[in-house]
């Protein structure tokens, strides 16, 4: 068979909206297992979060000098900080591996390019933030190379969270179309304005556990700063939820992740608080602590959770909203 033949017979002049039907039909059921595995890639970075938060609250981020080894060892005994430290490191080693899958596999299965492009930036995330954790160690944990630290595993979530929105069957058929009210607050706006704020808070939250260890007062101006960027979230945050329940309340694409994120906010704020409490009181304390390691770690993963809840919810309106442009006829002379 001619060259020529093969381009008559598979060419988009010869495709029946029957067969595009199905083939667009079996390409989401093909995504499916992109999407699990992105899911999963996602859940581990969670994971890794609470790990590397654990670290943080035991105080154990020297708990070996060496890097990557741990005492010249791939598999030293885990007793102690150590025990902490290095499951860190081999909660990240599992999650670059997973990184490294999931940019293949977009690579042989998505077809959109900014999707496998998505990929590669994902990896070059992962293998930025092992470097920078390493970095850490070698230096002895200098405050700006952990804070970087702490902010490049937000960074990486999101784009872990956004690659497994973007390979979702509600994504690629969320069957509504929503036309943004004018003349009222852009939900749009207020969305992207609240993620720029969870992501400002998370930033300085990570400086503010990095520049204290638990025996030490937290450095007031840092607190302060922390506690106004809390109340900017909710304002921001909460106006965005609301916004999405009056407005939205019958979509439940919408809806729901913003019910979601109103809730874990509510969450959050509580143990924000008990987290100041507790970690006031450590300083006066002979190590550190189970309730405030518990409460602590509590409050970095529920920050977590609700900066992917956001954008899960970002994407969404971005993906349905639709904003109508007003058109001006001139009147005749």
């Amino acid at each position: 068979m001619r060259i020529a033949d093969l381009k008559r017979l598979f060419g988009p002049q010869s495709v029946s909206p029957k067969f595009a039907i199905r083939n667009s039909q079996s390409e989401i059921f093909m995504s499916r297992g992109v999407h699990r595995f992105a899911v999963l890639v996602a859940c581990a970075t969670f994971f890794l979060i609470i790990a590397g938060a654990n670290v943080t609250s035991h105080d154990a981020g020297l708990a070996t000098s060496d890097w990557p080894l741990s005492n010249g060892q791939f598999f030293p005994k885990m007793v102690g900080n150590l025990f902490w430290e290095h499951g860190h490191r081999l909660v990240a080693t599992s999650v670059g591996l997973l990184t490294i899958v999931l940019a293949i596999l977009l690579q042989l299965r998505e077809r959109r390019a900014w999707i496998r492009r998505l990929g590669w930036i994902a990896l070059i995330g992962v293998i930025a933030q092992g470097l920078l954790g390493g970095l850490t160690v070698k230096l002895n944990l200098p405050l700006a190379v952990s804070a970087a630290h702490a902010t490049l595993a937000q960074l990486f979530f999101l784009t872990t969270v956004s690659i497994a929105v973007f390979t979702s069957r509600s994504w690629m058929a969320p069957g509504v179309s929503i036309n943004e009210e004018q003349g009222t607050v852009s939900l749009r706006a207020l969305c992207v304005v609240a993620l720029a704020a969870i992501l400002a808070q998370l930033v300085v939250g990570a400086t503010l556990r990095h520049s204290a260890t638990w025996d030490q007062p937290l450095p007031t101006p840092l607190l302060l700063a922390h506690i106004g960027g809390a109340v900017v979230v909710t304002l921001v945050l909460g106006g965005a939820v609301m916004t999405s329940r009056l407005r939205y309340r019958d979509e439940k694409y919408l809806a729901r992740p913003a019910s979601l994120g109103g809730a874990l906010l509510a969450v959050q704020l509580c143990l924000g608080l008990a987290a100041y409490i507790t970690r006031a009181a450590s300083p006066n304390d002979p190590q550190p602590l189970n309730p405030m390691i518990f409460v602590t770690v509590s409050h970095v993963a529920c920050g977590a959770l609700v900066f992917a809840t956001t954008i899960v919810l970002t994407l969404r309106v971005f993906r349905v909203l639709r904003v109508e442009r007003q058109t001006y006829v001139l009147a005749p002379a």
